[in-house]
């Protein structure tokens, strides 16, 4: 593992596939850096999908997550590039959340948009071939979420109250909205609002940087 610290400035002069190296070794600055720099390509995905009864937070966190993802399985000698891998596991992973929730009801996005639409920027493949797919959430998708939720939560521990703490430890072992509540002995709108307020302080953390 690497413990070369690079400056902003030899971040900018490098390639994304280089950059994506350093992280992979464990250069938590340059994850972060490439976090802050694919924020806005996320935005943009994000607006595709219409949200009815979520903040859109919740679904900025989950094209985050794809960003994450795509960055801990680049592989330089097999992918063509970053960013097009980053467009395409970012698009899965918001594809991905719409399924869960038409699923699970536990985070309902429209499902009113076209699915004859293409699902990925750079392939043939249409929603509906997707939405007839499986669910079932992968083991290791979990496991990715509970490392990006980790790190997210370590950056901005600090902007973060004591009750907010307690629900983004338990929200990244997995636990439900409800599990959280009993847990914590308070109600699930306190719980809501607290992982709202954390996915907004986490978003800003990183647009900021």
């Amino acid at each position: 593992m690497t413990n070369i610290k690079l400056a902003d400035t030899t971040k900018s002069e490098m390639t994304d596939e280089e950059l994506v190296s350093f992280a992979k070794n464990g250069d938590k600055d340059v994850l972060e850096y490439i976090l802050s720099k694919y924020k806005e390509i996320v935005d943009i995905k994000v607006n595709k999908y219409f949200i009815i009864g979520a903040e859109r937070e919740d679904i900025v966190q989950e094209g985050m997550i794809g960003l994450y993802k795509a960055i801990k399985s680049f592989n330089i000698d097999k992918d063509s590039s970053f960013k097009s891998f980053a467009n395409l596991c970012v698009e899965r992973q918001l594809i991905t959340a719409i399924k869960t929730s038409n699923r699970q009801k536990h985070m309902p996005l429209n499902n009113s948009i076209s699915l004859n639409i293409n699902a990925y920027d750079d392939d043939d493949t249409e929603m509906m071939e997707l939405f007839n797919s499986k669910t079932a959430e992968d083991p290791l998708d979990t496991i990715t979420k509970k490392e990006y939720y980790k790190i997210i939560g370590t950056k901005i521990d600090e902007n973060l109250s004591a009750f907010e703490k307690q629900v983004l430890n338990r929200f990244a072992k997995g636990e439900s909205y409800v599990q959280i509540a009993k847990q914590l002995d308070a109600p699930i709108k306190s719980v809501d609002n607290a992982i709202q307020r954390i996915r907004k302080k986490a978003n800003k953390s990183i647009i900021t940087d």
